[in-house]
């Protein structure tokens, strides 16, 4: 099973604290770093998020072998070309470690805040958006493309140059409509978030029933996670974080080390073969250094 690391930008840390869990989490073996995309915080919170991809720029110069990216981008914060401009530079500046994982956006409030639109047929730009980064990364570096769509005219529009040959993307959930067409069709990963074992199992089987002919997609979830060497430990880490166990337990990796590697295996028998294991304390490396240490290496 392929560990992942994953932190929600709602819940707030600034670079320092982040480029200290990435290089932290690169020197422990954990194969990437994919952050959230969001400009505020969660309900109540006091954090001052930060921008996902400004962040990844400065975090590809900062590491050497961690692949980078987000879980997920809101297709509404940018123009398509704009965010392919953006993910070509920072997979350039990674030497070719870039991921996107993209979504439609879904949050009123969130768009409130900062004057964003979000459109009733967001659903609808976010597929045509998906269109166009995959046409645009298809094409040679220095050529141009043209589209009159429904919603976004190209004309001429530049090629940026990618490290990678196909900048992997990432389609997340099942909640917009046609999102297994649009994994099939588009995604090198489709990932259930922060779902049930049996709620996994449902997605990933939707997924991998409908795109049969793709025996190369990946197949991930995100889980929340809360690790320690006793229950008191625990517990002291969800309670800082204002979570609540019983809650984190029907849907995330929540215990002991042994609890933790049970869970992970239950996912893994859901049929993930890669685990985004998020963080809501992205200081807190003692808990990456024992998920590195004591689960890891009984996964295989």
């Amino acid at each position: 099973m392929d560990l992942r690391i994953t932190t929600d930008a709602r819940r707030g840390a600034d670079y320092d604290t982040e480029l200290a869990l990435v290089r932290a989490a690169e020197a422990l073996g954990f194969s990437g770093y994919l952050r959230s995309d969001h400009y505020v915080p969660v309900p109540d919170g006091a954090a001052v998020p930060t921008d996902a991809w400004l962040t990844l720029a400065c975090l590809a110069r900062e590491t050497t072998v961690i692949r980078l990216g987000t879980l997920v981008s809101q297709a509404t914060f940018r123009l398509p070309t704009v965010l392919a401009l953006q993910v070509a530079q920072v997979d350039r500046m990674s030497g070719g470690r870039v991921e996107l994982g993209i979504g439609a956006g879904g949050d009123a409030a969130e768009h409130r805040a900062h004057g964003i639109p979000l459109p009733a047929d967001r659903n609808a730009r976010f597929e045509e958006q998906l269109n166009i980064l995959h046409a645009l990364w298809q094409r040679p570096a220095g050529s141009t493309h043209t589209l009159r769509g429904t919603y976004y005219e190209l004309v001429d529009s530049p090629v940026p140059p990618t490290a990678q040959e196909q900048v992997p993307v990432i389609v997340s959930g099942l909640e917009a409509p046609r999102a297994t067409v649009l994994a099939a069709d588009f995604a090198h990963e489709f990932n259930a978030p922060l779902v049930s074992v049996a709620e996994a199992r449902a997605q990933l089987d939707e997924v991998r029933s409908f795109a049969d002919y793709r025996p190369d997609l990946v197949y991930s979830v995100t889980v929340a996670t809360y690790v320690g060497r006793s229950d008191d430990e625990v517990a002291r880490r969800a309670a800082a974080a204002g979570r609540d166990l019983a809650e984190l337990r029907s849907s995330g990796v929540v215990g002991s080390p042994a609890e933790a590697v049970d869970a992970l295996g239950r996912y893994a028998e859901a049929g993930a073969t890669r685990v985004y294991l998020q963080l809501d304390d992205a200081s807190d490396l003692d808990q990456l250094e024992l998920i590195a240490s004591a689960v890891a290496p009984q996964l295989g």
